[in-house]
């Protein structure tokens, strides 16, 4: 099914121990993600450094309403990644190359239409969501330019998924390294010599995105796989396209959703002012490192997961989901706990001011210590989605996190207009959230052996 050149960078899931393989896809995933949180970070801290604290403020106030477009996209290439590993554990060749011509071809449409949707959505809603008049220009400038790149997003993110799903982790990381070192000098460019401000931070991210995008393409033209992308035959199966949108669609949902309670957070950090936004953004930024290396585990599952599936491998199933969640805890508690420890030198890197620190560090001490439980939920998530089922984690997590969320902003946090009192609801979520996950996967996993036929469709919900 693969040939030597292509095979050094795969991974056998369906065969052999277990730990030792999920550590070998897991590391060079994390790293991915760290080093694209560290290029980010570098446009925080040369916009805070050289632009001053609306600029910081700007940018940092955008994240949510950004994630909150794009999300409902990119949850598509969970579908594609699903996919790619199942038919690949199963060897069914034919189904694999439709998959991946699909999803290329899906991710180029998609990134077309985010340009409109974050041109025309960016200037009303983050009015709405009460930006600072000191802030809003600079915001509404930085966004506008940041989704002139969407196309490049989308094809690296989608080609991505392709590489992971058959155990590739390696080169998008190598091609996120080319990248954003040209990310940073960019920024230093743009921002410091021309003086660009924002518009410079989201000018080098857009040139950035079309590097990565364009070498994870020539990856997959280049392969002698059967991955292989036929770009002259580049089309979408529409049984494909339905698949990919059975599964991804609702993490997609999902993660849309999620962010409208992080808008809505937001929206009640901007009622703190420019300082408390700065700190937040500050904050969130060093989080994100804590996040990225414990959502890599749920990457993981999914993969793993996918590709056991589809070869009928049901007890590796569950014995990938123990080895991810004992490895996503320790992960989660030494790098959150350490986070927090650092919390008052990490955030100079990003200002100077006083104020600025200690409004991140009110952030880092109700989110680090407990964000072990965030990484819990996100695992069995990723072994749901790797066995086909979409809506029921969909359905949880939108219960128990983001309405939860929006529900403790409309009450409690009304009779106590605190800081503290927002971030609490985080690690509240988190906890009851994976409990009710916990529940539906020992149903599901039972289903396995009992009623699950060889020749059961591969998708399902």
């Amino acid at each position: 099914m693969k040939n030597q050149s292509s095979a050094k960078y795969e991974i056998d899931m369906c065969n052999g121990p277990l730990l030792g393989k999920i550590l070998l896809f897991y590391i060079p995933l994390m790293l991915s993600g760290i080093l694209q949180l560290l290029f980010n970070a570098a446009d925080i801290v040369v916009v805070g450094r050289f632009a001053g604290n609306e600029a910081l403020a700007a940018v940092g106030s955008t994240s949510s309403l950004t994630n909150l477009i794009v999300n409902l996209f990119i949850g598509l290439s969970v579908g594609a990644n699903v996919l790619v590993a199942r038919f690949y554990g199963a060897g069914q060749e034919n189904e694999l190359k439709d998959m991946v011509q699909t999803a290329v071809a899906s991710s180029v449409i998609g990134g077309v239409i985010l340009i409109f949707a974050g041109f025309f959505v960016s200037g009303p809603a983050l009015t709405l969501m009460g930006t600072p008049e000191d802030v809003i220009g600079h915001s509404v400038l930085y966004m506008r330019i940041y989704f002139a790149g969407m196309p490049f997003m989308m094809v690296y993110n989608f080609g991505s998924s392709v590489l992971r799903a058959v155990g590739d982790t390696r080169r998008p990381l190598y091609y996120l390294l080319a990248a954003g070192v040209v990310n940073v000098l960019l920024n230093l460019l743009f921002v410091i010599v021309f003086s660009m401000g924002v518009a410079g931070v989201a000018l080098a991210t857009v040139i950035s995105q079309a590097i990565s995008a364009a070498l994870v393409v020539r990856c997959l033209v280049l392969t002698d796989s059967v991955y292989r992308l036929e770009l002259k035959g580049l089309r979408i199966a529409p049984d494909k396209l339905a698949k990919m949108f059975r599964i991804g669609m609702p993490a997609g949902v999902q993660g849309a959703l999620f962010s409208i309670s992080n808008v809505l957070i937001q929206s009640s950090v901007n009622s703190f002012g420019s300082v408390a936004m700065a700190g937040n953004t500050a904050g969130s930024n060093i989080e994100g490192f804590v996040y990225t290396a414990m959502n890599s585990f749920s990457q993981a599952a999914v993969s793993f997961c996918g590709q056991n599936y589809g070869a009928r491998e049901f007890k590796r199933v569950g014995k990938v989901l123990v080895i991810c969640e004992g490895l996503v805890i320790a992960v989660g508690l030494v790098m959150g706990i350490g986070a927090y420890l650092g919390a008052g030198w990490l955030l100079q890197l990003y200002s100077p001011d006083p104020k600025v620190i200690g409004y991140g560090i009110l952030r880092m001490s109700y989110i680090c210590v407990p964000y072990f439980l965030c990484g819990m939920m996100d695992v069995i998530v990723g072994a749901l989605r790797g066995i086909g089922y979409a809506i029921m984690p969909m359905l949880v997590s939108l219960t128990g996190a983001c309405l939860f969320r929006v529900v403790w902003i409309y009450t409690i946090f009304q009779q106590n207009r605190t800081l503290e009192c927002l971030y609490l609801s985080y690690p509240i979520s988190w906890g009851l959230t994976f409990l009710v996950h916990l529940v539906c996967f020992a149903v599901v996993y039972r289903r396995l052996f009992k009623k699950e036929p060889v020749t059961k469709p591969v998708t399902r919900d």
